[in-house]
């Protein structure tokens, strides 16, 4: 006779069997519907304000694309109604764009085939600001990323060595207001002072000042910087005067690596645990 004992263990066995086969057929649903990815290699992204900007968004079936032609891109921007940019049968399809993106936002038509479903957005606006999502439907693949954009205003500064032997550095254009300091040949912090203005849209004009004397064939570092955007601008005094150089580095993926960090503490907690 059977026990209640082996009653119940069978009926748990009958249970998971059932569920593991229910759990099967949904992966393979999913696999037959996407086989294929979409994603950005820059899911976090600063626009300079009043010039163009590209949210980067390619999609691959695991076959590859080949010349995909059967494929539909839409842009979404999260809060807002109406599409960015909508891409079906072989043309752009406007009909529900939202008036903010009117005559601004593009596609890369002849390269859509390849696996290219980039953005481009002209004469960046503050009002741009915000999450960007990017949906890719083809045979076999179906999937959405998504791009953070931050607006900022940055520009280089402009070096001009005084008679008295100081040194002066103006940048136009800033948003939001930066902090500037200044660094000798060694890295050493230099007293300097910095003037700011603004003007009607509010964009922040930096005149900074290092009072010298400066030496020749010295090299000084000035640098602006807000939360979204750091100028790494290097002066170099010749005889002949200054020459500058600039690069920019970028902090709109704060939030991604505060995600990633989460990701491996979850990661590392669960593996204690095996």
């Amino acid at each position: 006779m059977t026990s209640v004992g082996q009653i119940i263990f069978g009926s748990m066995i009958f249970l998971i069997v059932v569920i593991s086969g229910i759990i099967i057929f949904i992966l393979a649903i999913a696999f037959s519907v996407s086989q294929g990815t979409v994603e950005s290699s820059s899911p976090s992204t600063v626009g300079n304000l009043g010039q163009d900007v590209i949210l980067n968004c390619r999609f691959l079936t695991n076959s590859g694309n080949g010349q995909l032609d059967d494929v539909s891109i839409t842009w979404l921007k999260d809060g807002l109604r109406g599409v960015v940019y909508e891409y079906k049968k072989k043309v752009a399809q406007l009909q529900g764009q939202n008036t903010q993106f009117k005559n601004r936002a593009q596609l890369f038509l002849d390269v859509i085939s390849t696996g290219n479903a980039s953005l481009l957005l002209r004469s960046v606006r503050l009002e741009d600001d915000g999450v960007y999502r990017c949906s890719v439907n083809a045979p076999k693949l179906s999937g959405t990323t998504s791009i953070n954009l931050k607006v900022a205003a940055f520009s280089a500064p402009t070096f001009t060595q005084q008679k008295e032997g100081s040194l002066t550095a103006e940048a136009q254009r800033w948003f939001p207001r930066p902090n500037v300091s200044w660094l000798g040949q060694s890295g050493e912090l230099l007293n300097s002072s910095t003037q700011f203005s603004n003007n009607s849209a509010g964009i922040t004009q930096v005149v900074s000042v290092y009072e010298g004397p400066v030496k020749a064939d010295n090299t000084y570092t000035c640098l602006i910087q807000n939360n979204l955007v750091k100028a790494v601008s290097e002066a170099t005094v010749t005889g002949n005067g200054v020459t500058g150089k600039t690069y920019f580095l970028f902090n709109a993926a704060s939030t991604n690596v505060l995600s990633l960090k989460l990701l491996l503490a979850v990661i590392l907690t669960l593996s204690a645990f095996q």
